[in-house]
């Protein structure tokens, strides 16, 4: 089922979110529910706090820009390795239109359990690196645009609001 993407600066994206205590049937259809969702706008990314679900739940899917790559559902990620610098132009689906470079590292490892609830480990970098950290940044109540300037948050947070306005007259 498609989901409603909420629209930064909604207050539920600037919460924490609580570990999944057991990957079970609810999970997984939260976790089919995003994928679907994600494709439908268009993103390479999306945790479950876009959609008012303060879980620690992320998918993912870069394979448009890494051929080799595939989809990954998140569950309970955890970065236990962090190396180097690269800046990148993000954008948000939960800021539609908006981009902005953020610094993030340029190589992570990290820890998560899989759909069937198996303790996974991946190592990556480049790109992939780039939306793993982008996704769990909103698992802990952090959107990129808390990385910008105050001055360029205050310019998207108006647009933004403009935005929501157009949505809710439609």
């Amino acid at each position: 089922m498609v989901c409603e993407i909420l629209l930064w600066p909604d207050e539920c994206l600037s919460q924490n979110s609580v570990p999944v205590a057991q990957v079970d049937e609810g999970i997984r259809s939260l976790v089919a529910d995003m994928f679907e969702t994600m494709y439908a706008a268009e993103g390479v990314g999306l945790a479950a706090p876009q959609l008012g679900i303060h879980r620690r739940v992320v998918v993912l899917d870069v394979t448009s820009r890494l051929p080799d790559s595939k989809p990954l559902a998140l569950i309970n990620p955890e970065i236990l390795q962090k190396e180097g610098s690269q800046s990148f132009e993000e954008g948000c689906l939960s800021l539609p239109g908006e981009f902005e470079t953020v610094e993030r590292a340029a190589f992570v490892k990290i820890a998560f359990l899989d759909e069937q609830g198996a303790p996974q480990l991946l190592e990556c970098e480049g790109f992939l690196a780039i939306v793993i950290q982008h996704e769990m940044d909103h698992l802990n109540g952090v959107v990129f645009v808390d990385k910008v300037s105050p001055l360029k948050r205050e310019l998207i947070r108006k647009r933004m609001k403009r935005l929501k306005n157009a949505r809710a007259q439609a």
